[in-house]
Formats: C-alpha cells, sequence, structure tokens
C-alpha cells in the first residue's frame, strides 16, 4: 500500500486492443516523466497489464449504450477511492515532458471549459432543449453551466462531494444516451458540477499538464474492422439499450416527470 501514498495519480479507459496498446504507450511516458505516478485503467481484459508496474488495471465491461464515453465516470470513482487528486486523461495521449512537481490542486473538478450553452448551440444546437430540461430538472442556471473538456480534466476529492458528482453525471449521461446523446460527456459532468456548487476553472495545474501532452484522437474516423466485430457490437448495443431503458423506469421521476 506505500506505493498508493502518492497524492494523485492518472486514470484512464482502455477498452479493445487498440486501446490497450494506446494506454501501454502512454504508461511508458508517465514512467519516463514522472517515476512513482500510477496510472488507473478500466478495461475488460487487466491481465493485459501485468508487466506495467505504473498501472493498477481493474476489469471492466462497456455500459455505455452505444460508446463508452460516459463509462470514465466508472475509472474516476475508483480512482478517487484510492487518490485525492485524479487527473483523467485519454488512453490516446502522450505526454511529452517532466510533469511539474508543484502542482497544486483545490477540491472540485478543473479542465478546459466554456459556457454549457453556448457549446450546444455551436456543436449540437438540435439537442439545446434536451439540455435546458436537465437543466430545469436539477434546479441549475443554464446559462451558467459549462460544458467540460473531455480528453484532460481533474476531478479533486471534496469532502465526498465528488461521489454525489459522479452519481449525478451517471443519471444525466443515461438520460441523454436515451435521447440520443451518447457522445459529449462534458456536457453532462458540466451539469453535474453546476449541480454541486462547483467553479470550473482551467487551474494553473491543468494549464501546466495541458502544455506537456499531445492528444492524438485515435477515435477519429475509427471503422470497424471485419463483420464478427460489428455482430458484437451490434449485440452489445441492445444488451446495453434494454437494460438502461429497465434502469430509467427505476428512476421515472427523472425521466418522464
Amino acid at each position: 500500500m506505500e506505493e498508493l501514498e502518492k497524492d494523485f495519480c492518472f486514470c484512464t479507459l482502455a477498452l479493445g486492443s487498440k486501446y490497450h496498446a494506446l494506454a501501454k504507450q502512454l504508461a511508458g511516458d508517465l514512467e519516463k516523466y514522472s517515476p512513482g505516478t500510477k496510472l488507473v485503467i478500466y478495461t475488460e481484459n487487466p491481465a493485459e497489464f501485468k508487466e506495467q508496474k505504473n498501472i493498477l488495471a481493474f476489469q471492466h465491461q462497456q455500459q455505455g449504450i452505444l460508446h463508452c464515453y460516459h463509462d470514465k465516470r466508472f475509472v474516476v470513482e475508483k480512482a478517487l477511492s484510492l487518490f485525492r487528486v485524479v487527473i483523467n486523461i485519454d488512453a490516446d495521449t502522450r505526454i511529452k515532458e517532466k510533469i511539474p512537481e508543484e502542482l497544486k490542486f483545490e477540491p472540485g473538478i478543473f479542465g478546459r471549459n466554456e459556457n454549457l450553452l453556448d457549446h450546444i448551440k455551436k456543436n449540437r444546437p438540435a439537442n439545446l432543449q434536451i439540455i435546458k430540461n436537465i437543466a430545469n430538472k436539477l434546479n441549475i442556471d443554464g446559462d451558467k453551466a459549462k460544458w467540460i473538456g473531455e480528453s484532460l480534466y481533474i476531478v479533486v476529492r471534496d469532502n465526498g462531494r465528488e461521489k454525489e458528482f459522479i452519481k449525478i453525471w451517471g443519471i444525466i449521461g443515461s438520460y441523454l444516451e436515451l435521447k440520443g446523446m451518447h457522445s459529449g460527456e462534458g456536457n453532462a459532468m458540466g451539469l453535474a458540477a453546476a449541480k454541486m456548487g462547483w467553479n470550473i476553472t482551467k487551474s494553473e495545474s491543468w494549464e501546466k499538464l495541458n502544455k506537456i501532452r499531445q492528444h492524438l484522437d485515435a477515435s477519429y474516423g475509427e471503422k470497424e474492422k471485419n463483420i464478427w466485430e460489428i455482430f458484437k457490437r451490434k449485440l452489445g448495443y441492445h444488451y446495453r439499450l434494454n437494460k438502461a431503458r429497465l434502469a430509467a423506469l427505476k428512476d421515472f421521476d427523472f425521466y418522464y416527470r
């Protein structure tokens, strides 16, 4: 347990062989530029990472209906149970320089951000009313809520309030998926953070980390490779969709009131 006494860690999802390889590459960068820093991973195959000493890998099967973007909340939650400060980073990222030792972290969430409604109007105008409905349901001032950049953000323990943040993120994320919004977890995070009353900023420490990383965006233009993979994806999609619908019935007030 002594190895877990460091104040912060990185975390990421690594589902599928492509992201296994990318996560190992990221772990290698961390070993080089931040010795002793752990990378917490949620993956369908933890054994794939047994040789990497700076990786803590845990079993996870995709929960998102179509994609796994909102699944990031599970690995963030696990990492927060082990470390006070969690730096969520996409697996398809390279660290290019030494990570500064003078990083300082306050409770809450930090990352790239912009006004949520402006972000939706610009990128998802057809979904604007859905976001407004959620804000009203949660008694959030939508004009003050923010969208949070998904590829790099920091979550810091806040006397247990971070657990409520994860819970609300999950409820919002599931609702958005049932409404056809399967990506853009930064929208759900921003609404959940607004509900917690967190003031979202980039922070000096986030800026320092952002300057030394390179996001490759390996998911852009990604295509299925064979018929078997397409079949498995479709089968998994319908299973997770039905599971989400059943979960929604248990939370009837939030989804349908």
